[in-house]
């Protein structure tokens, strides 16, 4: 079932939409910014012409004239008797799929990776690790569901944070995307929905795409989760499956709050919509303040699925990623699981426990470096580009920044000219959107991230200037 916007709600996204120009033109470019910037994605009904007017306080020669514009620009169909539909443009969708960059470029600095550098405890985690490794040796190797030490680990950390697990509810993967691929073949058959917060995380886009998903976006606002809108959509749309980021959403640093997280899982069921909840940044609060609990703490119908893993609090070259769900759902994965691999490497998990068990002196160290390391990054963004708009996120690892003008791709283009990677905005929206947005994460030294921005702010001034553009490179890594 496609989304539709009731008259209230259009006029709640558009604002204060009325500028110098005249009416019509006005609210087509609002129209038109809300399409691009994706907060009202490709395939949302916009109310009547009739309506429309009514609740915009104008006329509806002025609403008729601003459908025929953005009818005439591609950003609007319409049939007759029928309605009108948001859409975009022949030849304004990106690629979204090989997402590797090259290697060997250690001159550029490179933001594509929201990441930090291994801690410093990885070396003995390996050294205990490989002391441990023979006493699984005599043993097939072969664990579909993970070591039985790291499910209870897992499991014990959940609990800690509110929601009872047990090691039978959890099951290790070879890292959070595998994770995602598998909750995927397990909910989702080719063709249905899956619903996306817009933005969202590039490489669930790719994964849905690979899966032959159709893809239905929820514009995430700029304040975050507005749960009247989300839990409308959800009932609208009826997806098969949500795949949502609540914890340092991914890329705008977003928290959800705990009543939301509530009404939303109490509306997945009558909508017959299974969650996938990423918690990959989950433990990643700057601010020390308390953490909502687990979206998962409200599910009563076994509806929620939560992913997880260690590439973001602790290293992302450590392959080990979960899924925590209820009993029944971790056997039904495990067996879907072997036609890709028997199991996630032996030694890696062990390593991952071990780190699993000094998290009290490796994440408040991760924390530290992830605040020290934001703080320059805005206060650069504050010195060299002020005219750039952007909530300072209270954890996570990356911001969200609105650009002066739809150029992202543009300047994605120009800052690797300049030694600068970049994921331009495009890379998380539906169908090419986002161009007013870029994810810049803040996990290179102070230093380096001072040299970004100016660097950035160079770029912008060549976009302006007209010079050479590069459509950013399917090859180009976005994690």
């Amino acid at each position: 079932m496609k989304r539709m916007l009731s008259a209230t709600q259009f006029a709640r996204l558009l604002g204060d939409w009325r500028s110098r120009e005249a009416d019509y033109l006005a609210l087509a470019g609002a129209v038109h910014r809300l399409v691009l910037d994706g907060r009202v994605p490709p395939g949302v009904r916009l109310p009547a012409e009739r309506e429309a007017a009514l609740v915009l306080g104008a006329s509806r020669t002025t609403v008729t004239a601003a459908y025929r514009r953005l009818r005439e620009s591609g950003f609007l169909t319409s049939r007759q008797g029928a309605g009108s539909w948001t859409s975009v443009p022949d030849g304004h969708r990106v690629a979204t799929s090989g997402l590797w960059s090259p290697a060997g470029e250690d001159d550029v600095l490179d933001l594509g990776c929201a990441a930090l550098p291994a801690p410093p405890q990885l070396a003995d985690a390996v050294r205990e690790a490989a002391d441990e490794l023979p006493g699984y040796s005599a043993g097939s190797g072969y664990t579909p569901t993970g070591l039985a030490p790291l499910r209870a680990a897992v499991a014990e950390r959940y609990t800690e944070r509110g929601l009872p697990t047990t090691p039978e509810q959890v099951m290790i993967t070879t890292g959070a995307q595998q994770a995602f691929d598998l909750a995927l073949r397990l909910l989702l058959s080719p063709g249905e929905t899956a619903l996306v917060e817009v933005p969202t995380y590039a490489n669930a886009l790719v994964a849905l795409a690979a899966h032959r998903a159709r893809v239905a976006g929820y514009g995430l606002p700029g304040t975050g989760w507005d749960a009247d809108e989300l839990i409308a959509t959800l009932r609208q749309i009826r997806p098969r499956v949500a795949y949502l980021l609540p914890d340092f959403h991914n890329p705008t640093g977003h928290l959800m709050p705990a009543t939301t997280r509530e009404r939303l899982v109490a509306a997945t069921h009558p909508a017959g919509t299974d969650l996938v909840v990423d918690e990959t940044f989950a433990e990643l609060s700057l601010t020390g303040d308390p953490m909502p609990p687990p979206v998962a703490a409200f599910d009563r119908h076994a509806r929620v699925v939560t992913i997880g893993g260690m590439s973001k609090a602790y290293w992302g070259g450590l392959r080990i990623g979960w899924i925590r769900a209820a009993g029944p759902v971790i056997q039904r994965l495990a067996a879907l699981r072997v036609g890709a691999d028997m199991g996630s490497p032996v030694l890696e998990q062990l390593v991952a426990g071990r780190l699993i068990a000094r998290a009290a002196e490796i994440i408040p160290a991760q924390r530290a470096t992830l605040l020290s390391r934001r703080d320059a990054l805005v206060a650069a963004l504050r010195a060299e580009c002020p005219e750039w708009r952007f909530t300072v996120p209270t954890g996570g690892m990356s911001m969200w920044v609105e650009l002066d003008a739809p150029v992202s791709t543009a300047l994605a283009a120009a800052a690797e000219q300049r030694g600068v990677r970049v994921a331009a905005g495009p890379r998380f929206g539906v169908d090419g959107l986002m161009e007013r947005f870029v994810r810049l994460p803040y996990t290179l030294t102070e230093s380096q991230l001072t040299d970004v921005v100016r660097r950035l702010r160079q770029a912008r001034e060549d976009v302006d200037a007209g010079g050479p553009a590069r459509t950013q490179s399917a090859l180009d890594i976005v994690a």
